[in-house]
């Protein structure tokens, strides 16, 4: 008679999974965590990612028990110029973290917007979805506004579209449209899939034109709509079952807008959109209307 032999595959989830489903980290950040010997399983400190843990093990971060992992949950969030997408910052700049409202849980960021650029950043609280959306294989369109320094053709704009090299590194092709010439300025909407460090900044540099504002208006279906400068708005579960097939923890089943607070704020934009102030026909974020607002139910 023929038996089956045991399963030599270990029980429960690695360790690094565990971390990140608690919204400490991404996993490969969990992986650092643990080579740094700030983790313990059972008392003992761990070194190696290489580990797989159960709901019955007691795993701490810098000598704090590590909670059960809190439901995957995702917010739109508009990033304002001069705030840095990291937890800390070297140079004491200040990051969005420092921005977000008091009563967020602990979120990460997916992508990135540097220093002195603005506009949509998708949050989770869940490093799996966060690695998921970082993935070159998803390959979600990113689309932008940026005014530049200059007065583009469409024949200067085509090596953007064809693919360039930009000091051996090579960009893929971006769908580039120019929008209005607004003086010494031109406004133009860039889509790319990629996401590379300053791309949209080193490839305007490379056909010659200086990019003085630079706005991301979406990031795959979701838009950056009527968001103000540092607010946060939680995706509902339905839109992000739809568009991702992934659930998430929504009781209320509605969108919330906060607005963040204990955080001094610079003068709100004039009206205008974001071609300048009181310029007719000026360019701005896509327009979509604000889901309604449901009861908030209490934190529990």
């Amino acid at each position: 008679m023929n038996t089956k032999p045991p399963s030599d595959t270990p029980k429960g989830d690695r360790i690094a999974k565990v971390l990140a489903r608690a919204g400490l980290a991404s996993r490969r950040e969990a992986e650092r965590m643990i080579e740094a010997g700030r983790v313990r399983v059972n008392g003992d400190q761990i070194l190696s990612p290489a580990l797989n843990v159960t709901e019955t093990d007691r795993i701490t971060l810098d000598g704090n028990p590590v909670s059960e992992p809190e439901p995957p949950r995702m917010w739109l969030y508009h990033k304002p110029t001069g705030l840095v997408t990291t937890d800390r910052d070297e140079k004491g700049r200040g990051t969005i973290y420092d921005d977000l409202p008091e009563d967020m849980p602990r979120v990460m960021a997916i992508g990135r917007l540097d220093l002195n650029s603005e506009g949509l950043l998708l949050l989770t609280n869940d490093g799996g979805i966060k690695r998921k959306l970082e993935l070159p294989a998803t390959g979600w369109l990113r689309r932008y506004r940026a005014r530049v320094n200059g007065r583009p053709s469409d024949a200067a704009l085509d090596p953007l579209r064809q693919g360039i090299t930009v000091e051996g590194e090579h960009f893929q092709p971006m769908t580039v449209t120019i929008d209005r010439q607004q003086g010494a300025n031109a406004w133009l909407t860039i889509g790319l899939r990629e996401g590379k460090n300053r791309e949209i900044r080193r490839a305007m540099d490379h056909v010659g034109l200086s990019v003085n504002r630079l706005i991301r208006i979406s990031y795959g279906p979701f838009q950056l709509g009527e968001l103000k400068p540092g607010e946060v708005e939680e995706i509902r579960r339905k839109i992000v079952r739809d568009q991702m097939g992934i659930t998430l923890a929504d009781d209320s089943g509605t969108a919330v807008k906060k607005k963040p607070t204990g955080v001094k704020r610079g003068p709100r934009r004039k009206p205008g959109g974001f071609g300048g102030a009181g310029q007719p026909g000026a360019p701005g974020p896509q327009k979509t209307k604000p889901a309604p607002k449901g009861p908030r139910k209490p934190r529990g």
